[in-house]
Parts: structure tokens; C-alpha cells; sequence
């Protein structure tokens, strides 16, 4: 089994910026990628970004240029780093683990709030 914890999330101002943790534990050498979903109420969990444990990233279009995932093999953590944040964003942030086919974790998930 794999526990995900995600903390730093927030109200934070349009333009402002937050940094979104990940720590995972457990049998953590299972996953071979870690990635941030979110939530808006109402509709359903989309993809912000993924890392592979080799260090390759993909990100949606809509964050491209603003956020930046990034990882801390010694520390079984993932950051998502999140700058010019706008209303859109706010959502509730899900921490995923992959392990394999039909094999994955989610975290609790941390709010997002960005006023205008």
C-alpha cells in the first residue's frame, strides 16, 4: 500500500502563487509516476501534471507556463508549483500515485482558492 499526504494549499489572490507538497509513503517503490489532479465542484478530476520516476513531466495546456511539477526522490515527495495563479484554478488539488494498470493512489486532496 501507498499513503499520499498533499499540504499547501490555500486562498491566495489572482497573480499570487502557492507550492502544493505531496508526501508519499509506504511501498513507495512501486510507482513509477506521481501527479496532481484537481477538482472543480461540479465537474470531474482532470489532469494538471505528471512525473515519471525518471523525471519526464507532461501538463496540461491550460497550466503550461505557470506551474511546474517537479520531485524529491529522497524525500518521496512531489511539488507542484503553481505562479500566476487565476480564478480558474481554484479546485481541490488530488495527489496521484501510478503503480501500474488499474493500480493507483490518491491523496485526501487540499483546497485551492484564487479570489479575483
Amino acid at each position: 500500500q501507498v499513503q499520499l499526504v498533499e499540504s499547501g494549499g490555500g486562498l491566495v489572490q489572482a497573480g499570487g502563487s502557492l507550492r502544493l507538497s505531496c508526501v508519499a509513503s509506504g511501498s513507495v517503490f512501486r510507482l513509477n509516476a506521481m501527479g496532481w489532479y484537481r477538482q472543480a465542484p461540479g465537474m470531474q478530476r482532470d489532469l494538471v501534471a505528471v512525473i515519471t520516476s525518471g523525471g519526464t513531466t507532461t501538463s496540461a495546456d491550460s497550466v503550461k507556463g505557470r506551474f511546474t511539477i517537479s520531485r524529491d526522490n529522497a524525500k518521496n515527495t512531489v511539488y507542484l508549483q503553481m505562479n500566476s495563479l487565476k480564478p480558474e484554478d481554484t479546485a481541490v488539488y488530488f495527489c496521484n500515485g501510478q503503480a501500474g494498470p488499474g493500480r493507483e493512489y490518491w491523496g485526501q486532496g487540499t483546497q485551492v482558492t484564487v479570489s479575483s
